[in-house]
């Protein structure tokens, strides 16, 4: 899909959907909003009686479809309420343009104008309305024999504003937010992908293609390196499949960066999670709880998606370094068996518990790793950790769990203006007793409470003294329905806010 950025007016905009974000205020009286009050008369003034009649009060993600009946060069007009002025935030109008996007499928316009309010900066409303309108339209049909939707393809989007005419601010919000919508649904389609055609091997591959950015390298090593460099518990977790383990490590070196101030600067490192697929291994899951398991790499997949932003755009001062371990967990006659004792990449022995607790074996040793190469100033890894984190928060908020505050805070904090849900969570020391083992070091699983906590007191022990965010994006990682800019399947989460993080920092 084509979108781009015109000042000219809805009235004027030759599209088939017309699409008007309103706030509650706009609905009240003449003047609130100047575009709401050219599409009421163009109407001949009978918008407002609609709404009324309808029960449409501009109340944030509610939508109302109006056909012109010829009155204007779109054949509809839709509503999309943002909330009360001075309340709203961009979030809500990401939404709104991710409807639009849907809306124009449904009534088959091909082409749709969005008009922009003027309640925030033109970088933030490019950026903003782009990712809306691009998420929005993301599909995943690729399995399909019958497309039902091929003749319903939206193929162009206008964002307008009548200060859009030359405007370099928006230009640069628009250019960052298609870039960010791009990662995302490349995120989409790794974590939708069957696993049959998504294995470790393809997944390394995946990112190779992807990530051929100037700027950027990708190596990909395999299970000899990993035994090289004696990571235990990954290939503990991978021995029972007859897939091979891969080891990715990608690397943005800044402009300039093998010499200068830049090379001197210490790198952020994001680690992603990436198990194919995890049938649980030999403490094998119940058949429903498997059938989503081609996701377990949606980690790996933000950490892909936020790694073409940094390189293609954001092009920060300072390098960012990433490292995925993947493999899949299978039950087989060469598994790892409960009562296992692992030796991780730093010399710690695990007990297993639980061969389903395996996304932090292969995290343990990848963070190790990561530090080591990396020497860098914060680690952050993306995982679908645990169960509990979702009983904890629920599908829709991202766990996050940190050794300094401080960090927390700025991932936290990025969240925000990303328009991401995430929450600090407590690193509570007695939980830790759960790990305790008879026979090793640790135990790779506790008690079911706090199971979230333990997983992220189990991973601490691989970082050092590192600054490390921990989060646990179990929940929100898939959606099971559409709403706004998302879409039934994985979701990308993360990577807004890994973008917005990176963009927060100097060298």
């Amino acid at each position: 899909m084509d979108i781009k950025l015109a000042p000219s007016s809805l009235t004027e905009s030759k599209v088939g959907l017309v699409a008007l974000p309103v706030f509650e205020e706009d609905l009240g009286k003449k003047g609130a909003s100047a575009e709401f009050d050219a599409v009421d008369a163009a109407l001949g003034g009978i918008v407002r009686d609609i709404a009324k009649q309808e029960g449409f009060t501009g109340k944030a993600g509610s939508r109302l479809a109006i056909h012109t009946h010829g009155k204007l060069p779109a054949s509809h007009v839709v509503l999309l309420g943002l909330g009360a002025r001075g309340q709203s935030d961009l979030e809500a109008l990401r939404r709104a343009a991710g409807t639009a996007a849907k809306e124009a499928v449904r009534v088959n316009a091909g082409k749709l104008a969005f008009a922009v309010p003027g309640a925030w900066s033109a970088f933030d409303e490019a950026r903003a309305a782009g990712e809306g309108l691009a998420m929005g339209a993301y599909r995943y049909d690729k399995w399909k024999s019958k497309k039902d939707d091929d003749k319903k393809e939206l193929k162009q989007a206008l964002i307008t504003a009548p200060s859009f005419k030359k405007n370099a601010d928006a230009d640069a919000g628009l250019a960052l937010g298609l870039a960010v919508a791009d990662g995302v649904n490349f995120a989409r389609d790794l974590v939708n992908e069957p696993a049959m055609t998504m294995t470790p091997t393809l997944l390394a591959q995946a990112a190779q293609a992807k990530l051929k950015v100037p700027g950027l390298s990708v190596t990909v090593h395999d299970r000899k390196k990993i035994e090289q460099l004696k990571m235990g518990m990954f290939l503990g977790v991978a021995q029972g499949s007859r897939e091979e383990p891969k080891l990715i490590e990608i690397k943005y070196t800044p402009k300039g960066g093998a010499r200068g101030a830049a090379a001197k600067a210490k790198p952020l490192a994001l680690v992603g999670k990436a198990i194919t697929f995890d049938s649980g291994g030999l403490s094998l899951k119940p058949a429903d709880a498997m059938v989503d398991m081609k996701t377990d790499m949606a980690g790996s997949a933000a950490v892909f998606g936020a790694m073409w932003v940094i390189a293609n755009v954001l092009k920060p001062n300072f390098p960012v370094h990433a490292y995925v371990g993947t493999c899949e967990n299978m039950p087989s006659g060469t598994a790892y068996r409960p009562g296992d004792v692992l030796v991780a990449r730093n010399g710690k022995t695990v007990e297993i518990t639980n061969t389903d607790a395996e996304g932090r074996l292969v995290l343990g040793d990848v963070l190790t790793y990561a530090v080591e190469q990396s020497q860098p100033r914060a680690v952050i890894d993306l995982a679908t950790l645990t169960g509990a984190c979702i009983v904890a928060l629920g599908m829709y908020t991202v766990g996050t769990w940190s050794n300094e505050d401080e960090w927390a805070n700025k991932v936290v904090d990025a969240s925000k203006t990303a328009g991401e849900s995430f929450w600090h969570m407590p690193l509570i020391e007695d939980v830790k007793d759960n790990l305790k083992s008879p026979i090793a070091d640790m135990k790779n699983s506790g008690a079911r409470w706090g199971g979230a906590i333990s997983a992220a007191l189990f991973l601490r022990e691989f970082i050092g003294e590192t600054p490390w965010v921990h989060l646990d994006i179990a929940g929100p990682s898939t959606t099971d329905k559409d709403g706004g800019y998302q879409v039934k399947g994985g979701t990308g989460v993360g990577i807004r806010t890994l973008v917005d993080l990176v963009r927060s920092l100097e060298a």
